[in-house]
């Protein structure tokens, strides 16, 4: 991004005044916007038996907010910078809160969709303005701590919500689960007033309408062609019609960007291969870990007959894990090769992806601890060296663009996770039973635990991918790339 002087105003050479009481800010921000994509995950149980709606409808909660907020994740990048980056971010704050608020109210199903439908355009506006602030906050000794601080607050939000979930559901009813985000989004939002300047350069260019609405049909294609295929069978006409809006829309999309002066997604980053592999490392893990996030809490609630208190105790120690494990990672690759660092935290998650096979209707709950510990451990050393790669291989006038990739590459790792886990749970399920099953089943434990064991085969599966890529990633570094 550059302005009309040819100056980089997205990498001062010193940190602004107040820089990192700006990153509280954003900060608390990124943390809430990625917490809300899985703290729903502890409640569905609840929410669908409140609201009268079966578990494969439930999951809408958690998917239209993470469809949305993945479709217009880079329009908004692009028109931070365009009208100001403060100032959507700003707007976004307000616009979550709203729909944090509506989301509490437990009048019904379609309130509570369009309230979370609200909380994500809110994080769309927050997010993909959060690494663009940062760079343009800090100057360049300072930003790679900045963006780890950033990067560990996305991180934990990602995977902290059903621990947090369920101590909130131990006391509170489920709409507290929005409403806690109220005092916390109030105070970011004072501090942010104070602190924050109140804009920063923009750039005279527009906006990629084309790319922009490509896009979004191709996100809202393919995501609500599989869950409605979920719901009505993949070869009914609608999925297969969304399914063909997609693939016309992913090749309209490629088509426009390589064409366009100012595109939306700059492709031409997608050569430089460290970063791309990093790129494709990151959704995989996101994906694989939101396996975790969307089933270890029926198996924990539904299968073990634990209260939501007792399951949020359990589901938050992998978050609490990962604020040791993720510093530890980050030592280790100030010593060490920082893509070996992140293949041992690959290899580590795919030995704890391997032993959900143990887990059972009877098996001892520390089972249950001990691979979450070591999936937490493998977690934490992954996350900080491949995002270090991934920030270092790109030019330094495309970090506010390479942050936008590394925030929707983690979104679209949430909401496949969220497809395909619940997608081979629920066949897996139907295939065992010999009918169609779309929810949990009571009378048929069984059927879930086998479903459970076939779906985290799949998710083994996928992080033996992400171990590939960053195996590949590591033979693509080399130290002349790196900042």
């Amino acid at each position: 991004m550059k302005n009309a002087s040819n100056k980089t105003p997205s990498a001062p050479v010193t940190t602004q005044k107040n820089g990192w009481w700006v990153l509280v800010s954003i900060g608390t921000f990124a943390f809430m916007s990625n917490l809300d994509a899985s703290i729903v995950n502890i409640a569905m149980p609840i929410m669908a038996k409140q609201l009268h709606v079966p578990m494969n409808q439930i999951e809408w909660v958690v998917s239209a907010y993470l469809i949305i907020l993945s479709a217009l994740l880079l329009f908004f990048g692009k028109l931070g910078d365009l009208y100001g980056k403060v100032k959507v971010f700003r707007i976004g704050t307000v616009v979550f809160l709203a729909g944090s608020f509506i989301s509490g109210l437990q009048i019904n199903f379609p309130v509570l969709l369009g309230g979370r439908a609200i909380q994500g355009i809110g994080a769309a506006m927050t997010l993909s303005n959060t690494y663009g602030i940062t760079t343009s906050t800090f100057g360049v000794k300072e930003r790679g701590r900045a963006m780890g601080f950033v990067g560990t607050f996305v991180a934990l939000g990602a995977i902290a919500g059903p621990g947090l979930g369920g101590l909130i559901l131990s006391n509170l009813s489920w709409g507290y689960i929005f409403w806690v985000n109220l005092p916390f989004g109030i105070f970011a939002i004072i501090l942010g007033a104070i602190v924050m300047p109140k804009n920063y350069q923009t750039t005279g260019k527009g906006i990629d309408w084309w790319g922009f609405i490509n896009f979004s049909a191709l996100i809202f294609g393919l995501f609500l062609g599989v869950f409605l295929g979920q719901e009505v069978g993949y070869a009914k006409p609608i999925p297969l019609i969304l399914f063909a809006v997609a693939i016309l829309t992913f090749w309209g999309f490629l088509h426009t960007e390589a064409r366009t002066k100012n595109p939306l997604m700059p492709l031409s980053m997608f050569s430089i291969k460290a970063f791309s592999y990093g790129l494709g490392a990151a959704v995989l893990i996101f994906l694989s870990n939101f396996f975790t996030v969307i089933i270890i809490p029926f198996y924990l609630e539904d299968a073990r007959g634990l209260t939501a208190g007792q399951a949020g105790a359990l589901l938050v120690i992998f978050p609490v894990v990962m604020v040791f494990a993720g510093p530890i990672g980050g030592w280790f690759a100030d010593h060490f090769s920082q893509a070996k660092v992140a293949s041992v935290g690959l290899t580590i998650v795919a030995v704890a992806q391997a032993l959900y096979y143990f887990l059972t209707l009877s098996s001892p709950i520390w089972v249950y601890v001990v691979i979450t510990v070591i999936m937490a451990i493998g977690t934490g050393l992954f996350q900080s060296p491949n995002s270090d790669i991934v920030m270092s291989v790109v030019p330094k006038d495309q970090l506010g663009s390479a942050g936008s990739l590394n925030a929707l590459a983690r979104n679209i790792g949430m909401i496949s996770g969220t497809a395909l886990s619940t997608s081979s749970l629920f066949i897996a399920m139907s295939l065992k039973a010999g009918f169609h099953v779309t929810t949990y089943l009571p009378s048929r434990p069984e059927l879930f635990i086998s479903g459970m064991h076939i779906a985290f085969t799949i998710s083994l599966l996928i992080i033996i991918g992400a171990l590939i890529l960053s195996i590949l990633q590591g033979r693509n570094v080399k130290a002349a790339d790196l900042k």
